[in-house]
């Protein structure tokens, strides 16, 4: 929240806040974030709501293909995760 206002804990400003100046301040960001949304047409809107890499922009449903590690054992890892050794 405070890197929003490029502020530091360190600063006056920011050691006399309260906690409910955090939460009015993250209310106000929600509905201003509410507010953009709501100026995008559906299928923009669609595409802003959902969750993408920041870097390469694949979209979050996409994320698991080709993550799957078909070596990994699960029993092999419930004995081990129980302390059964090797």
């Amino acid at each position: 929240m405070l890197s929003r206002f490029g502020a530091l804990p360190t600063e006056q400003r920011v050691r006399e806040m309260k906690d409910r100046d955090y939460l009015w301040c993250l209310v106000q960001a929600m509905l201003d974030r509410e507010e953009e949304l709501d100026r995008l047409c559906p299928e923009c809107r669609g595409r802003a709501e959902e969750v993408c890499c920041p870097v390469c922009g694949k979209p979050a449903a996409r994320w698991a293909d080709g993550a799957v590690n078909t070596t990994f054992d699960p029993a092999r890892f419930e004995k081990m995760a129980g302390g059964g050794g090797g």
